[in-house]
């Protein structure tokens, strides 16, 4: 906002590439965070802890992981006393539509289609890129504060959303979403903005396609789609199969499933994030595990529960060799941006789902909020593990609080006890953007004192506009 000092004023003078704070007077690195328990990764993908750990940055990259007496003489631009914390992989969004944080409770106890063409589509029928642009910058505060390094948006107006992500720090999978509806353009200006934005914020954005669903964009758009991915090396973001009524519609409608309407326009061919996914039938499985692409599905199960879906089918796709991450929707229907609470939920529904005390563990729940979550937006060879090599995307968790003591295994504590407002501070490509709990790029009084002013003409729903209707 004009006349506010920047978030490198705000921090006291970081880089203003966004790649970790300028190192000065000989310093070995950017950051030292020491006395730490770390959460690594082993080749194999599990999980271990080490104690009284010692973590060095180095342009924005994580340069060593190593013990706390070994950090003890690198000279650091910044050090960070780890003690009493826990340094894990930031968190990863992978699905969320994050402007709708100005509807966060304004529609609850309906039904989908209640829930789409009665509040959401008219409200959203009114909002003005200035509105996308608060909702997406109150939403990157919430997602700092959460523990969320970097989340994957599906929706419109993205150049708003862009800028957000540039002045807040994060890192993001962007998709300006169309409709069929909307015609040929809507789809031009989705490829348009994808190759305009990938690799804007020194490499922090990267750019997907974006068709709605298969109940709004038709085959022949689909289609479309999967060819312009392959032409241009994108990937694509979509709803699809999100209950088991659609699916059940799909069938009735077209003699076809949704992931197999995927499959049918090449879709499968091509890296594909499909958001939720509780509508997949076993029949489907084959076809997600056989495509040439990169096959993920994003599972935000707090709206799953809200709406009464039941839950994504985690074992199987996992067991087929496809990506799972962890995702919340946009906080119009799940209320929050909170990862924290889906990784939590995940595992407790999968649970509750397959009658198995053993399915998901904590330290899958942890996997799958990490590892899994990089691998499903293809951003594994950089973010999701605590490594030498990787951007240095991590949070620090706090496990002082008497609701999280004893810790008697650091997985189960994390997963069951810990919540979003344990982490302690936030770090996206070496730079902090929150510490001990104070943001550090964002005004979040500013944006909401303005969005404030907004919502009156924002929820007013009898204008009679829609920007789409819901069949299912």
């Amino acid at each position: 906002m004009s006349g506010e000092p920047t978030g490198e004023e705000r921090t006291g003078g970081g880089r203003g590439d966004g790649a970790g704070p300028a190192r000065g007077g000989g310093a070995d690195a950017d950051l030292v965070i020491s006395g730490c328990t770390a959460l690594l990764h082993d080749p194999d993908g599990s999980i271990r802890f080490a104690e009284d750990a010692g973590i060095v940055v180095r342009d924005g990259r994580v340069a060593a992981v190593t013990s706390a007496a070994a950090v003890a003489g690198v000279s650091a631009a910044e050090r960070i006393d780890g003690r009493g914390r826990l340094a894990m992989p930031g968190l990863i969004n992978c699905h969320t539509h994050s402007p709708m944080v100005i509807f966060r409770g304004i529609a609850e106890d309906v039904p989908l289609d209640e829930w789409f063409n009665d509040w959401i589509w008219p409200m959203e029928s009114r909002l003005t890129e200035r509105d996308v642009r608060l909702g997406a910058l109150l939403a990157c505060a919430e997602m700092i504060r959460c523990g969320v390094t970097t989340f994957a948006d599906h929706y419109f107006a993205m150049d708003e959303v862009a800028a957000a992500v540039v002045e807040s720090g994060l890192r993001a999978d962007l998709g300006w979403a169309y409709f069929s509806s909307q015609g040929p353009a809507a789809r031009e200006r989705s490829l348009d903005f994808a190759l305009r934005l990938r690799g804007a914020a020194d490499g922090r954005i990267t750019t997907s396609l974006a068709p709605h669903a298969p109940y709004t964009v038709d085959e022949a758009d689909l289609a479309e789609t999967a060819r312009l991915a392959r032409e241009h090396g994108l990937p694509v973001h979509l709803h699809a199969a999100e209950n088991r009524e659609q699916t059940e519609n799909s069938l009735a409608r077209y003699g076809v499933t949704p992931i197999e309407m995927l499959r049918r326009c090449g879709l499968l061919d091509v890296d594909v994030l499909i958001a939720h996914g509780t509508g997949i039938l076993p029949g489907d499985v084959p076809a997600l595990r056989g495509g040439a692409g990169r096959t993920a599905v994003a599972t935000a199960p707090k709206g799953y529960l809200k709406f009464g879906w039941g839950t994504t089918p985690v074992k199987e796709l996992t067991a087929a060799g496809v990506a799972v991450g962890l995702a919340t929707d946009g906080a119009a229907s799940n209320n929050s941006l909170d990862v924290w609470e889906s990784m939590t939920l995940t595992a407790l529904a999968q649970k509750s789902a397959l009658r198995d005390p053993r399915w998901l563990t904590a330290r899958q729940a942890l996997d799958l909020a990490t590892r899994h979550s990089a691998r499903a937006l293809g951003l594994d060879d950089r973010v999701g593990a605590l490594r030498p090599g990787m951007r240095a995307d991590l949070i620090l968790v706090d496990l002082t609080g008497p609701h999280v003591l004893p810790v008697h295994d650091p997985a189960a504590t994390l997963v069951f006890s810990a919540r979003a407002g344990d982490v302690d501070t936030t770090i996206v490509d070496g730079r902090v953007l929150m510490r001990e709990r104070r943001l550090l790029t964002l005004d979040v009084p500013a944006v909401a004192a303005e969005l404030a002013e907004r919502l009156p003409r924002l929820t007013e729903r009898g204008h009679g506009d829609r920007l789409q209707e819901y069949r299912g």
